[in-house]
């Protein structure tokens, strides 16, 4: 336990790609009593040499030499053994992966073989590109077909480790462990994303990964569900892949992907906990997960609900200028959202045999929001000799309802050969949202005289989405150091939406329908993906290869026009690199190149006017082309001792062809009689963007009851886009602070001091992976408006504190507080020469919530085994027994 403990406050100690690690499976759930060594699994088959049939009825022991208190000797005793099955096979199960054992096969007609079989740290047994399953692999070990013949085969050792950082850094991704983040528990995935080095959240949980929006994946697949739908309590650990290999998809504009790892425990027995949260808003959270395997049958199950109330203040400043007039407005608005969510989780692993697992795992999510805003609107028409002012007051109820259907079926198949394997998956999703919107408006001159008519509208919305995806992989370790990869994929995508809006007839009471507000449409996409890598280790050098070709198409149709828009990419070659040179044990260089592509999406293509924004009328272009990114980074990592890691990363990214958001001014379409000019939002390809940066990460040990985590990012944005109307090229220069503190106090109580801050950055040029999305559109949220601007200097600071009691710390409370100082002020500034506009928003200071946690398990897989091994194994148990098992 001492071990464990020590090694997760190391926070960087596996990043080496050398360095092939294994983690815990199950996220906290295997700390309950003090099992956590007693995690290693082997298996295998027991074969006749001369005819290659399987042998039953084998008998299977591992070994272990002890010191016996009675005698004072030290003696060997069997820790665990079986017979093997008609099949030949064998499954061992519990073992403690810090032991050495001996393993010892006999049958009747054969030569017993006997072979040592351990788990030790192994640097040269490391393999390139290792991730998250590689790391998995080490832990539950083939140990192959076994042929019983005069000359016994002998395996190689295990190399496996118990160690679990706090982040690990393979060959191409980084792995955050969310079990130590106190200030997370209780809430979502949104909580999770603040605490992870190198992501940056906004105000309404949005999350940008080096100042662009990555694409989000749930257990290596996309999904349809954001970030808050996800519990954060059942989340294992976060991916973090800045620059993915071609085994991902190229699409996504190089923003990279977050890879959600939920919680599935692997231990034979079973393990579970129970929570409940409430936070400073009297709005209250329980849920609970379980996992329990059995033989053949490993199944889990997760809930989790809650209900949530987020209040805002909002203030806008925009000055709009034409030809002869100038037209000032201020915005003032205290938009309140309440709701609840609910998430439930089912699956269960079934091993056909040693070699052969077909996996099942369902999720559904539901979820309800209503929001209320009143704003309040002053505004002021400046002319040549005259200025025209009025006011008004805006109000909105409005009630948003979702619902998230996620299915997988998987199939495994592990070779004999070790970490040679084959899987096989489908993933279909479906996601259906409906919203209602009732707005009143009306208008007053400065002597508080009516100018209009109360005027109410409503609106109507609502859409499906289905994704399926179908992929296979395969992966073969050619010889101890050369390994390749392929595999093909299929994506599909069905849309459709709606939008009808109304305004009431004051004499009659009745909603009369606005067409040229109204829309509807529906579209379809394909993406065809097929990807070889190899890689190879050479002494202290390890390189990957990789080349995806990808391909896709769309089609669409706005239902309201009956127009039709088609548009299909031919397949494209994306090829990517990656090296890593070990210097010194402590020490390695990585270097890492790929290409992608952003390919424009249905609602910026298509032409349709949309007139849901009085203030900023939008529409697509037709005319987009594709836009292509080139990512390029240099790591350097350094072990320092005594609790002192640093990791280094300078990158660079160019993109051509760069989709962007702009503005510029048209004839008012609703008012073709008149000569009034709006301003239209669009998209267009700017000529191109430069990305490049500093990106500093360490973990020091201050004392040994004080951990400091740091993450700087410093960065220069280059955005060419002087050849769109009213754009202009720019250039930025900014930098982000991270900062986590984490106390250990006596009286098992523990502190997490997190803070963050963002210096001047350049509005999101528009482009990005599309799959950072937060709750903005369940509490009111939304995107900036344009693409020429900046979002002004934020900061903030966190604070949690726990408690851990009951035997063996079973059960915790913790105590949450978010943004303590009310410092966080979301601030945007858009500026060109059509408008100036000027936005901040606060949202959700000074929040406490208190979670309590249960945790329960018993990994002893006898609990739920029959006690029917007769004759030899009987004997087996007996002196499992006697050795104190």
């Amino acid at each position: 336990m001492k071990t464990i403990t020590s090694t997760a406050l190391s926070f960087f100690l596996l990043f080496s790609t050398i360095n092939l690690s294994a983690q815990m499976p199950g996220g906290g759930g295997g700390r309950v009593g003090g099992q956590n060594m007693n995690m290693g699994h082997f298996y295998g088959k027991v074969i006749d040499s001369a005819t290659n049939k399987p042998i039953g009825a084998a008998s299977v022991q591992l070994v272990q030499n002890r010191f016996d208190s009675v005698t004072k000797k030290r003696k060997d005793v069997i820790v665990s053994g079986m017979l093997t099955t008609k099949k030949g096979e064998f499954s061992l199960e519990n073992l403690s992966i810090m032991a050495s054992y001996k393993l010892v096969i006999t049958a009747i007609g054969f030569k017993s073989i006997e072979q040592k079989a351990m788990f030790a740290l192994n640097m040269a047994g490391a393999k390139p590109g290792g991730d998250m399953s590689s790391m998995m692999s080490a832990v539950d070990k083939d140990l192959g077909n076994i042929k019983m013949q005069p000359d016994a085969l002998q395996l190689e050792g295990v190399t496996v480790t118990s160690d679990k950082s706090l982040l690990t850094m393979s060959i191409d991704r980084k792995i955050f462990n969310v079990e130590k983040n106190l200030a997370s528990v209780g809430g979502t995935a949104v909580d999770v994303m603040k605490n992870v080095p190198s992501l940056n959240v906004d105000i309404d949980g949005n999350v940008t990964l080096r100042n662009a929006s990555p694409q989000i994946f749930v257990d290596g697949r996309p999904t349809t569900m954001t970030l808050e739908q996800i519990p954060a309590d059942a989340i294992a650990t976060v991916e973090i892949i800045t620059n993915p290999s071609a085994k991902f998809d190229a699409s996504g504009g190089g923003a990279g992907i977050l890879n959600i790892v939920l919680k599935k425990n692997r231990k034979a027995g079973y393990n579970g906990s129970v929570r409940a949260s409430i936070d400073s808003r009297a709005r209250p959270g329980a849920g609970g997960d379980i996992n329990i395997k059995q033989q053949k049958i490993n199944f889990f199950a997760a809930v989790q609900g809650g209900f949530r109330k987020s209040i805002s203040t909002v203030s806008t400043d925009r000055t709009d200028f034409f030809n002869n007039a100038m037209a000032h407005l201020r915005q003032d608005n205290g938009p309140v959202g309440k709701g609840f969510f609910a998430f439930g989780r089912m699956g269960l692993d079934y091993f056909l045999d040693n070699r052969n697992t077909i996996s099942i795992a369902g999720n559904v999510v539901r979820g309800q929001f209503k929001n209320t805003d009143l704003i309040n609107i002053n505004r002021d028409t400046i002319y040549t000799a005259t200025t025209i002012s009025d006011y008004g007051n805006r109000g909105s109820n409005s009630v948003f309802n979702f619902t998230n259907y996620g299915s997988t079926l998987s199939f495994k198949h592990n070779f004999a050969k070790a970490n040679k394997e084959i899987t096989a998956d489908i993933n279909y999703n479906y996601s259906k949202n409906d919203n209602d919107n009732q707005i009143s408006t009306q208008y007053f001159y400065p002597d508080a005289n009516p100018k209009t008519p109360f005027i109410f509208q409503s609106s109507l919305g609502g859409g499906t989405t289905k994704f399926f995806t179908a992929q296979t992989d395969y992966s073969d370790p050619i010889t101890a150091t050369m390994k390749i990869e392929g595999g093909a994929r299929i994506a599909l995508r069905d849309y459709n939406s709606f939008n009808d809006n109304f305004i009431r007839d004051p004499s009659t009471g009745k909603n009369i329908p606005l067409t040229l507000l109204n829309s509807s449409y529906k579209f379809t996409d394909r993406v065809i993906a097929a990807y070889a890598t190899f890689a190879q280790q050479l002494k202290k050098f390890s390189y990957q290869l990789g080349l995806r070709v990808e391909s896709s198409k769309y089609d669409g149709t706005l239902i309201n026009t009956s127009q039709k828009f088609s548009n299909e990419f031919p397949f494209s070659i994306f090829p990517s690199a990656f090296a890593t040179y070990k210097l010194t044990d402590k020490q390695d260089l990585q270097l890492n190149y790929s290409r992608k592509i952003n390919r424009p999406n249905f609602f910026q293509l298509i032409p349709f006017i949309d007139f849901t924004d009085s203030l900023n009328l939008s529409k697509g272009n037709p005319n987009l082309v594709p836009e292509f990114t080139n990512l390029l980074e240099l790591s350097y990592q350094n072990q320092l001792g005594n609790g002192h890691n640093l990791l280094s990363t300078i990158y660079f990214k160019n993109t051509n062809d760069l989709i962007a958001r702009y503005q510029y001014p048209e004839k008012n379409p609703n008012a073709p009689a008149k000569p009034d000019t709006v301003l239209f939002t669009s998209y267009a390809n700017a000529s191109q963007s430069y990305t490049y940066g500093l990106e500093l990460t360490s973990r020091n040990k201050i004392t040994k009851w004080w951990d400091l985590t740091s993450n700087v990012n410093l960065f220069n944005v280059t955005l060419k886009a002087g050849n769109l109307p009213g754009g202009v090229d720019n250039n930025q220069v900014s930098w982000f602070l991270k900062i986590n503190n984490s106390f250990k106090l006596p009286k098992n109580y523990s502190i997490q001091l997190s803070g963050d801050y963002q210096a001047k950055t350049l509005v999101q040029p528009g482009g990005g992976g599309g799959g950072g999305g937060g709750r903005g559109m369940m509490f009111g949220g939304g995107n900036l408006p344009s693409a020429q601007g900046f979002i002004k200097p934020l900061y903030g600071v966190d604070i949690a504190i726990r408690k851990d009691f009951l035997k063996n710390n079973a059960a915790s409370l913790t105590l949450q507080m978010s943004d303590i100082f009310r410092t966080r002020l979301n601030s945007t500034y858009t500026e060109s020469i059509y408008f100036i506009q000027e936005t901040s928003r606060r949202r959700d200071p000074q929040v406490l919530r208190l979670n309590f946690n249960w945790r329960f398990g018993k990994f002893d897989v006898s609990l739920l085994k029959r006690k029917n091994m007769k004759g030899e194994q009987g004997n087996m148990q007996e002196g499992m027994q006697g050795a104190g098992q």
